[in-house]
């Protein structure tokens, strides 16, 4: 299949299917429309180039960052970010097209899902306090279904702390999934007339003092602030196959 983006030098590996009758799809989940479900690998700069289709459908767009990436919201001042640290890590700055702050990705260390849901569409709601309460839902009885207890979707405002300005996992949004160790599932969204992008990310560890390493900010005081704000999924229970959590997901939408 062709590339969904490139540039010179990067590239983007996809897959695509759609799911059909007597799947895990619209058949056996009784929506009104089935799921379409891309898997990409490649640089986070590339794969948040991605937005909501011009002509959107549901779709699942699993996202696999091929490295390791500073990934900021839409509208993050980029004052947030040190430079010069960012530069010794090695670690590229991005900025995503949904709100919120910024989040690390990279190999084992978030599962990234990218969820368009057309206007118009059952799923869809006008207001965005609710629009992702039932993804939040349909990540929290996967979580249950892979062992992790006390999974709880978080349905009132957002929820502000020191630094969730400026680190993602620092505050909690309507929709977003925490255990009693902390938040483990992220969601931003971005809204157009035609259709919902939800970007999801779960964390398969957390690591405080990694995720403010290159933040222009009191790191040591972050770090230390941000130790239990949030957890992995690995954290909790061990490894878990990328394609099993994946599998999981689906299951449930």
């Amino acid at each position: 299949m062709t590339p969904a983006l490139t540039a010179p030098g990067d590239t983007v590996e996809e897959s695509a299917q759609r799911s059909g009758e007597g799947g895990w799809g619209a058949a056996r989940a009784g929506l009104v429309r089935p799921w379409e479900v891309h898997r990409l690998t490649g640089p986070a700069s590339l794969l948040h180039g991605l937005s909501v289709p011009r002509r959107p459908r549901r779709l699942l767009r699993w996202c696999h960052a091929a490295s390791p990436a500073l990934v900021l919201g839409a509208g993050e001042p980029l004052a947030h970010v040190d430079r010069a640290a960012a530069e010794a890590a090695r670690l590229p700055v991005v900025r995503r097209r949904s709100g919120g702050a910024s989040v690390l990705v990279g190999p084992g260390r978030v599962v990234w899902l990218d969820v368009v849901v057309p206007a118009g569409d059952p799923l869809w709601d006008d207001d965005v306090g609710v629009a992702p309460l039932w993804l939040g839902r349909v990540w929290a009885r996967a979580l249950g279904a892979l062992g992790v207890t006390g999974a709880v979707v978080h349905e009132g405002r957002m929820e502000r702390a020191p630094w969730s300005d400026q680190v993602c996992f620092a505050g909690t949004a309507p929709g977003e999934v925490r255990v009693p160790a902390g938040k483990v599932v992220g969601i931003s969204q971005r809204r157009t007339r035609a259709g919902a992008l939800f970007q999801c990310g779960a964390l398969l560890r957390w690591d405080a003092g990694e995720a403010v390493a290159a933040l222009c900010t009191d790191r040591a005081a972050a770090a230390g602030a941000l130790a239990h704000a949030a957890v992995g999924i690995e954290d909790l229970i061990g490894r878990v196959a990328r394609g099993v959590l994946e599998r999981e997901v689906e299951a449930r939408v």
